[in-house]
């Protein structure tokens, strides 16, 4: 009877520790921006895996993308949905495009899918200096319409509004956080957009990009960008700042004190690092500064004038080999993760968690476009041709300073060429450069340092399970693993009881 009894309590426990297991997935509460720029993109099945596998529980879009929405219904994930710049004209001039907007990006998605929608992000960065003034006069009255379009739509309580902008907003003159205050020349749209979310329940959004302050300035003190960093310390009254986060978010919340909205929530909208495209962006900073950014959001960690952490989500989940690089070649390599969602780094995501790699990914053959060796640099089509391969596939890593920098002549056609070559899916013209490129099934690849030349994800052949019935046979399991834990916990009681 007392081995029976003991039987019983291996498999009580044993239970219970799935069931733990289900209850708290996700629990660490990482949040991602998911950028969808990309020449060859995961299905947004295997995309909505990896950030459950990894535990982010929230995540950005810079767009409503119907194949996004659908996958993350019913998924555990909250969303947060973007509209662009170029709509804020229209949605400011006219609440029914607001109100049409929202019934088929927003109510459709809950209704019908299951999609967990808390916020809409009207604009992004609009207040940009680059831009301007370009989108100054539309951003809050398309604010005022969403939220109009919202509150019909029934949707006023539950999904918020909030408007995601860069950190140049606000200034300092004194150099310091305390100093802190919005610039005057939009210091009234601020105050409006400020005072119109705070009434209506909904967040400030800032994006904080350390990176890019490093970047822009070669005097910028380098060990100041990162959470253990050496720098010397910068000494703001009774508060003592280690790194340009802390006194970044910081000089916000001046700001905010001194208009009178101490109390606003601010949640980070973007924030991260980018492991190509130029000599700051690359692997060891990126992996140095987002481990520090983990290790904060583990821990909760909020900064001097806001102990309490906010909401940050990291950006971004995976590279995007189409989007813009106005701002520089690094734009398109800023993800946790690269285009296919392999690991780029290890991180440590607390509780004894590490990256994992996406799932069901499949490749284009193991074949690679390259220059001829019977070719040479000096052919007068050479510079085209591989002029040519760039304007249409990503040249980035070879940027100076880049991952792929270093290359000699012809090394540097070889990877345009195939990037080319592997942007349009390997087709057999594709490798077709004047006479001055073959194929090749040998990885030409350097044996030394992070220069990679790839393969391409298999659009055709993706693995497509669905996210829905995903989440459905996890609900399933621990559906299934309570109700056996309540009938061995039954017969548990009443075999003591005897």
């Amino acid at each position: 009877m007392a081995l029976f009894n003991q039987q019983y309590a291996t498999c009580f426990l044993l239970s219970l520790c799935i069931l733990s297991q289900c209850l708290t997935e996700g629990v660490i509460g990482f949040a991602c921006n998911w950028g969808t720029r990309s020449t060859h993109p995961l299905t947004p099945q295997i995309v909505v895996r990896l950030m459950k596998d990894n535990g982010f529980n929230k995540v950005k879009l810079f767009e409503a993308d119907p194949g996004a929405l659908k996958a993350l219904g019913r998924s555990g994930i909250q969303v947060m949905v973007g509209i662009p710049n170029d709509m804020l004209d229209s949605l400011a001039s006219n609440v029914n495009a607001a109100i049409a907007w929202v019934t088929q990006n927003v109510s459709t998605y809950i209704s019908k899918n299951g999609v967990d929608i808390r916020y809409v992000a009207v604009g992004n960065e609009a207040f940009l200096k680059t831009y301007n003034g370009r989108f100054v006069n539309a951003t809050f009255p398309a604010i005022q319409n969403i939220q109009a379009a919202l509150i019909k739509a029934g949707l006023g309580r539950q999904v918020k509004v909030t408007t995601p902008l860069n950190a140049d907003v606000y200034q300092s003159d004194s150099g310091l956080p305390s100093g802190g205050n919005f610039r005057p020349d939009i210091q009234d749209q601020m105050i409006n957009i400020i005072k119109f979310l705070r009434q209506n329940g909904g967040p400030l959004t800032f994006n904080i990009y350390p990176f890019l302050s490093m970047d822009a300035d070669p005097n910028f003190p380098k060990e100041f960008a990162f959470f253990d960093g050496s720098a010397s310390p910068v000494v703001d009254g009774s508060i003592t700042y280690t790194n340009v986060f802390d006194a970044n978010f910081d000089t916000l919340v001046s700001a905010l004190e001194k208009n009178g909205f101490s109390s606003m929530p601010i949640i980070v909208g973007e924030v991260g690092w980018p492991t190509d495209g130029s000599a700051n962006a690359n692997i060891k900073n990126a992996q140095r500064f987002n481990q520090g950014l983990f290790d904060r959001i583990v821990k909760k960690q909020g900064t001097p004038k806001r102990t309490t952490a906010p909401d940050i989500y990291v950006f971004g989940l995976i590279d995007e080999d189409a989007k813009s690089i106005e701002p520089g070649p690094f734009e398109r390599h800023w993800g946790v993760f690269n285009f296919d969602g392999s690991i780029k780094y290890p991180l440590n995501l607390g509780g004894g968690k590490s990256l994992v790699a996406a799932k069901g990914v499949k490749y284009l053959p193991k074949q690679w476009c390259v220059m001829s060796n019977q070719a040479n640099p000096t052919d007068p089509s050479f510079a085209d041709s591989i002029s040519k391969a760039c304007t249409y596939a990503d040249c980035t890593s070879l940027s100076p300073g880049a991952s792929c920098g270093n290359l000699d002549p012809k090394g540097n056609a070889s990877y345009a060429f195939n990037m080319y070559y592997q942007t349009m899916d390997q087709r057999k013209d594709a490798c077709n450069f004047n006479g001055l490129s073959a194929i090749t099934t040998i990885n030409p690849s350097p044996p030394q340092g992070s220069c990679k030349f790839e393969i391409m994800i298999d659009l055709g052949k993706h693995e497509n399970k669905s996210t829905t019935s995903f989440a459905a046979s996890m609900k399933g399991t621990c559906s299934m693993v309570m109700l056996v834990l309540s009938f061995m916990f039954t017969m548990l009681v009443s075999i003591i009881s005897a």
